[in-house]
């Protein structure tokens, strides 16, 4: 058995941004690791982990530790057609679904299922802080989120604990949102976001490895989880910080023109994504112990440029 406790851990889109790095996590803590994929021949992993198709789920999680399932078109990848959205939802309801039929029949079913969620379940609030007491919002991403989550709950029928982590913004080196976010700050072309008093809730890409293992592991973790750092903080606060990392300047752009530029540029994507948002934070993660690397906007940074 791995130092975390757990032995045998399935985990659904162990390739991304997320997945890899989680992968290499339970793999160092002497976990062994099965990976799902589309394509088990094409994967490089490390040492403890095995890659496998969808076609043999039931053997796969039969009296498995954990399910721990990313598995999701990006949400951000591209601007939202109708085929997009169709996409974005699809890939995580049906996921989702084929997982939690594959363990009503086994003859003992995974202990956990650990599922992501989104923070975009909530309704933006202005600047009133948001834990996982809040109900949800309403539009497309709030909708895919609620529908994901009763996916998962399916399992609880047959004895599986479930843990939903509604993810924040993930700040990484090598990809999503930060490269992106930084960009025109480094060109001398960065400014807030429309009035820059929207929330923004993120979460360093390493605190997020963590609270999934220790989600998998703690029998504790059942329930709804933000898997957001504990200081959320405004569009506006977010770049000045990048500014200042990065030593350049930001643009006095009057909010009304960036507003208008995004939703041009994005469409419905950037109302969802970038023009409205939340302060969410990890209030049952922290009511339970768990302790960030890095809990502020600064020491990420720090740590990512």
């Amino acid at each position: 058995m791995g130092t975390s406790g757990l032995n045998r851990v399935v985990v659904a889109g162990g390739t991304g941004l997320v997945g890899r790095p989680l992968v290499q996590a339970l793999t160092d803590l002497g976990v062994s690791v099965a990976v799902l994929t589309r394509h088990p021949g094409a994967l490089r992993l490390p040492a403890g982990a095995a890659a496998h198709s969808w076609e043999n789920l039931r053997a796969l999680l039969e009296g498995a530790d954990a399910v721990i399932n990313l598995a999701g078109e990006g949400i951000a990848d591209r601007r939202w057609s109708a085929a997009r959205k169709a996409a974005i939802q699809d890939s995580r309801l049906q996921t989702t679904a084929r997982l939690v039929e594959a363990m009503r029949i086994c003859a003992k079913p995974p202990a956990a299922l650990v599922n992501a969620s989104a923070i975009g379940y909530y309704l933006p609030q202005g600047e009133a802080i948001v834990d996982e007491e809040a109900g949800p919002g309403q539009g497309f991403l709030a909708e895919v989120c609620q529908r994901w989550e009763a996916e998962a709950m399916a399992a609880l029928a047959f004895g599986v604990r479930v843990a939903r982590l509604r993810i924040g913004v993930v700040l990484a080196r090598e990809g999503g949102a930060l490269p992106k976010m930084a960009l025109p700050v480094k060109a001398y072309a960065g400014c807030k976001l429309g009035s820059g008093r929207q929330g923004l809730s993120w979460i360093h890409r390493d605190d997020l490895v963590a609270m999934l293992v220790e989600a998998a592991r703690n029998p504790a973790w059942e329930g709804p989880f933000n898997a957001t750092a504990p200081a959320p903080l405004s569009n506006g606060a977010f770049t000045r910080l990048l500014a200042r990392r990065l030593h350049r300047p930001l643009l006095p752009v009057p909010g009304f023109l960036t507003t208008a530029a995004t939703k041009l540029l994005l469409g419905e994507m950037a109302e969802a994504l970038l023009l409205q948002g939340a302060l969410v934070i990890p209030a049952r993660a922290q009511a339970l112990g768990f302790r960030f690397r890095f809990p502020t906007a600064a020491s990420a940074l720090e740590d990512l440029l």
